[in-house]
């Protein structure tokens, strides 16, 4: 159950620009709130015990509840911003708090990791922080000055793209890295 209500996360969160884009002018911001607070409610109560998620959820459902309680439509600009700020918080206190994310997905499949390995996870780990960051800023400084659509271009198509090239990136560079070590 854990699982469908994450994947539902994930298929809200692809379509959640173009609903924007198109909700604006027909739908009630009040039934987003409901929408993406009802699938917020239900991942945190399937997935309590998951570090970190009882705060994501906190941070997600706050987010509705202001969206619910205030009915205003510029706030639905706000919540890519408000992921990326999650996932950049997940990705940095990892690398404060040890050990780095990435790190911790290698050893799932590999438990006893080389140094190298070690070392280049940090580095990858840094280098999604850094993506998170940048992606929250243009998309903020979309929501605060861009027309909708360029804000729906952006989060919509463009940020899923550099997210691919990211992924695609990593997985080039990785298979280079496991061949020299």
């Amino acid at each position: 159950m854990a699982r469908l209500f994450g994947l539902l996360l994930i298929v809200a969160g692809l379509l959640y620009p173009f609903a924007v884009y198109y909700g604006m002018e027909h739908l009630s911001p009040r039934l987003f709130a409901l929408l993406l607070g009802g699938l917020w409610l239900a991942r945190a109560l399937s997935q309590w015990q998951q570090p970190g998620s009882r705060w994501m959820a906190a941070a997600a459902l706050s987010f509705c509840l202001l969206l619910g309680l205030s009915g205003e439509a510029a706030l639905l600009r706000w919540y890519p911003v408000l992921l990326s700020a999650l996932l950049l918080s997940i990705f940095g206190l990892s690398l404060k708090f040890g050990p780095p994310l990435i790190e911790r997905l290698a050893r799932l499949h590999e438990p006893e990791l080389p140094e190298v390995a070690v070392r280049y996870t940090r580095t990858v780990t840094q280098i999604w922080a850094g993506f998170f960051l940048f992606n929250g800023l243009a998309t903020a400084a979309l929501t605060l000055w861009a027309p909708l659509s360029w804000w729906t271009l952006y989060t919509g198509l463009i940020s899923y793209g550099l997210i691919g090239l990211l992924f695609a990136g990593e997985w080039l560079v990785r298979q280079r890295v496991r061949r020299k070590g």
